[in-house]
């Protein structure tokens, strides 16, 4: 453990002084009482890429497992299983990480966010039955308050480090990286996983399939209007993270990249 926070100072650029006194960290009324603004954002330095050549080998991996198994997996399940139960499913799925969003809100000082999502949690897990349905969204007009540690970090002022495109996973960053480690200990399915490792197996497959079969074709755009997919992916990735540390990223917003587990 002390090893690895050692590696984490070590590979993020800390807040700068300067970057320090720029960053608000006062509580004020309302849903954002901790942010980084756009000069913070600014003096960060562009999202480095010494690891192009291996990163290059895994994106090819990650789109040929795309097209080769996940995309036809997906169609198939698409094809037996209705819209209704397959958007059921990814319901469910948004409900159980519904701690890592709640999480992340609290080490943002975020409160009205805590307040909306632990109320869309309990909303849904009761009576959206266990998330498959979301009345908190459809009735109660409460959309989900998407955060991270990724992004937390962000709002601290570390820098991302420089750019991993892992296997699976896809896009990430030194600072991603170490973000999605630490949120998977508030995630329900890391506990599914100490206890039985093949049905944690199984839920992530399921999970991924029906994703899949709303955001495939999504890729599959980007990609065919990308002179370097490549590059296209890595810099879209890199304006996504950026904008989200500034709460500007939309949930409608398409994924990009083909990270094939949350």
């Amino acid at each position: 453990m002390t090893l690895s926070l050692l590696a984490f100072f070590v590979l993020f650029p800390s807040p700068s002084a300067p970057a320090a006194e720029k960053m608000n960290t006062s509580l004020v009324a309302g849903e954002h009482s901790f942010f980084v603004d756009d000069d913070v954002v600014a003096l960060a330095a562009p999202l480095a890429d010494p690891l192009e050549p291996l990163n290059r080998v895994f994106f090819q991996f990650n789109d040929s497992f795309y097209f080769c198994i996940l995309k036809p997996a997906s169609q198939m399940y698409g094809s037996l299983v209705p819209d209704m139960l397959r958007l059921g499913v990814r319901n469910f799925f948004s409900n159980l990480l519904s701690p890592v969003r709640i999480v992340n809100n609290v080490l943002q000082w975020k409160w009205k966010n805590v307040e909306l999502e632990s109320v869309r949690f309990f909303v849904n897990s009761t009576i959206g039955l266990l998330g498959f349905m979301d009345p908190a969204e459809e009735e109660m007009n409460i959309p989900p308050q998407p955060e991270d540690f990724g992004q937390t970090l962000g709002v601290l002022g570390f820098g991302p480090g420089i750019y991993i495109h892992w296997p699976f996973l896809g896009a990430s960053s030194v600072r991603d990286s170490f973000g999605y480690w630490v949120d998977t200990f508030f995630s329900p399915l890391w506990y599914l996983y100490r206890s039985d490792p093949g049905v944690w197996l199984e839920a992530t497959a399921l999970y991924q399939v029906n994703n899949t079969t709303f955001t495939g074709q999504d890729y599959e755009d980007f990609k065919e209007i990308s002179f370097d997919p490549y590059l296209a992916v890595r810099d879209a990735y890199e304006q996504s993270r950026r904008t989200s540390i500034l709460d500007r990223h939309s949930p409608d917003s398409p994924a990009v990249g083909q990270g094939f587990v949350k």
